[in-house]
Parts: structure tokens; sequence; C-alpha cells
């Protein structure tokens, strides 16, 4: 029994894997078939694991979702406000460039689908709760605009997202794009 247990966590770990991987390469729409066939599964395996291409987004956009609220947690008592907040904001770009498919679900408003607008609703609000801090820190330090809000951040980074999504390099693109906005929302004094 207890290799079986094992055995379905490290098919679940591999599954989840291979999706980002397939997800960042062809966005929310990656085959479900192509990634259990990297994974070396059958499909049924991603099922049982993922019961639908919702859940299987879900885990992998939550999974980073996690890593992007930790690293506004380790930044929070940052030294320079400013830097802090604009590290985060191009960890943020860095995934949401990396991750297709993130952006869109970000910005999509799905009013026929009450579960992915709660959940894109909870990752949103998991975002703006762990940058809150920074973004008020970096205020009342006066590295940042009165009237930004969090909300607005991660509208900014989601679009650039989109917009450089076809661009040769969209990561360039868009760190290149915030670099840009970073100097009209927090001019440097």
């Amino acid at each position: 029994m207890t290799v079986q247990r094992v055995d379905a966590r490290r098919n679940r770990a591999l599954i989840l894997a291979v999706a980002e991987a397939e997800v960042a390469a062809h966005g929310a729409d990656a085959s479900l078939e192509q990634i259990a066939r990297t994974a070396g599964v059958g499909s049924a395996t991603v099922r049982r694991h993922f019961p639908s291409r919702r859940a299987l987004l879900e885990a992998v956009f939550g999974n980073r979702i996690d890593a992007l609220c930790a690293h506004a947690a380790a930044l929070a008592d940052a030294d320079d406000p400013r830097a802090a907040l604009l590290d985060w904001l191009s960890a943020l770009t860095t995934y949401a460039t990396s991750a297709r498919g993130m952006a869109d679900a970000l910005l999509r408003d799905d009013k026929d689908d009450k579960h992915h607008t709660d959940h894109v609703n909870a990752c949103s609000a998991r975002l703006a709760g762990a940058v809150d801090p920074l973004l008020h820190r970096a205020a009342r330090a006066g590295a940042m605009a009165s009237g930004v809000t969090t909300a607005d951040l991660i509208s900014l980074v989601t679009g650039l997202a989109l917009a450089t999504e076809h661009h040769p390099d969209p990561a360039a693109e868009a760190h290149r794009l915030l670099a840009l906005t970073v100097r009209g929302i927090s001019p440097q004094s």
C-alpha cells in the first residue's frame, strides 16, 4: 500500500512538472495527452490526479503563486523598500512571461464559470495580500507615486505579459517595458 502512495505522489509531482513546462511552451491549452506521454503515464493517471484541465492549471499556477507570495514575504523587511518592491515586480514579470496562459487567466472575467472566476480572484487576492506590505512600505518611504494600488501593479504586469507574448524574447521585452513604466510610477529621487 505504501508503495502505491509513494508512486502516486511521484506521478503527481512528475505530471505537475511536465504540465508546468508544457503550459510555459504552449499556454493554457497545452495538450493533456502530450503531458501524459511526456510524463510517461496514461491519460487516466493524469485525470485521476487532475480531473479537469482547470484543476491541472490551478495546480501549475498555484505552485508559482505560492513561490511569489513567499518571495514577497522574504522581501518584507528589506532595507530598501523601493528595491524590494521592484525585485518582486521583476519576479512576477518573469513568471507571467514564462507561464503562458496565466496572464490571460488573471484578466479573464468568465461570468459563466463561477469556479474559475473564484479561483482567479483567489490567486489575485493571494498575490495582492503578499505584495501589499511591500507597496505600503515603498509608499511610506516616498518611493511610489500616490494612488498606485497592488491591483494596478498586477494588472500592469499582466498587460505586459500579454503584450509581449508573441515577441521573440517576451521576458526581455516585458522587463524593458516594466523599467520604462517604473520610471513613471516610482521615480527615483
